[in-house]
């Protein structure tokens, strides 16, 4: 066995908590594992994990070489892939999960300019709104829009999403432009009755957060129906800019309030911690953080 597997085998035994949990995760024996640990904590020359009958934590000497190991085992990892990568080309299915609203606007499009790239590799698109399972449903890659709670996935963040105010020319020429976001009380705001701000618009206002409470005559459920009211002059509406970007491109939109734009919305692609990202799935996430830089999110 070598000094490598070791390190691998306490790292198991910190983020499990035991030697049987660390020999389920590694493949190997409980006596391996055992061995593995007591070869390090000789090497290291103290203890490292306080065992007992039914639990095995880290030290407060343990707990530190874990978080410098953890990242050590990552890096060598990741070296090993990028070589790997760079030394075969692409093949096999990739399987991608995305929200249905972002994928056939942005995604899409990225697919197929990847796919041109590397024609050994095929693409199986799950559109779901819900929170996939990806290492139950055998997903490769998601993209997820917002903050990244699971720790148990890695990612790499992709692009940063504007939320925007907007309507279109002839609201703006027929009832004015709002200089601040305490004025949309005396406009029409188009309200989006599923979306989390409702009714209650977020604004970043000297480095704070402050909603305003906005309403008017025409209220939907649906993104594209309230676009499409502003398009027509109902009033001023809320969105992603990703939502609206061929409408304002085209004149029928204009924003208003940039400067009081709420902090950015990040994308993700995500993958699970204990896989290592195959040459097909590194290539696509790079090829798609380039789509997405240039795509004026």
């Amino acid at each position: 066995m070598d000094r490598i597997d070791d390190f691998r085998a306490f790292v198991a035994v910190v983020e499990c908590g035991s030697l049987t949990g660390a020999a389920r995760q590694v493949g190997r024996s409980l006596q391996s594992v055992s061995r593995s640990l007591a070869a390090v904590e000789h090497e290291v020359g103290i203890e490292l994990v306080r065992r007992t009958t039914r639990r095995s934590s880290p030290t407060e000497t343990g707990l530190a070489f874990y978080r410098r190991l953890r990242t050590a085992l990552d890096e060598i990892e990741a070296a090993k892939t990028e070589a790997s990568n760079r030394r075969s080309e692409p093949s096999g299915l990739l399987r991608l999960t995305a929200a249905p609203a972002f994928a056939p606007l942005y995604l899409v499009p990225a697919i197929a300019g990847f796919l041109e790239r590397h024609p050994l590799v095929s693409v199986d698109l799950e559109l779901s709104d819900r929170y996939v399972d990806l290492v139950a449903e055998g997903f490769d890659l998601a993209i997820r829009i917002g903050e990244m709670p699971d720790s148990t996935l890695k990612g790499r963040r992709l692009a940063d999403l504007r939320r925007v105010i907007f309507a279109s020319p002839a609201y703006f020429a027929k009832y004015g432009r709002p200089r601040r976001p305490d004025d949309l009380v005396r406009h029409q705001c188009i309200v989006r009755t599923a979306a989390r701000e409702g009714e209650a618009w977020p604004f970043r206002v000297g480095g704070r957060i402050k909603t305003v409470r906005v309403a008017g005559r025409f209220r939907t459920s649906g993104a594209v129906a309230a676009n499409e009211a502003a398009v027509e002059g109902l009033g001023i509406a809320n969105a992603p800019l990703w939502q609206v970007r061929g409408l304002v491109d085209a004149g029928k939109l204009e924003l208003a309030l940039a400067r009081f734009e709420p902090p950015a919305v990040p994308v993700h692609a995500v993958w699970p911690a204990t896989s290592l990202l195959a040459a097909k799935t590194q290539l696509f996430v790079d090829f798609l953080a380039g789509r997405l830089k240039a795509a004026r999110l």
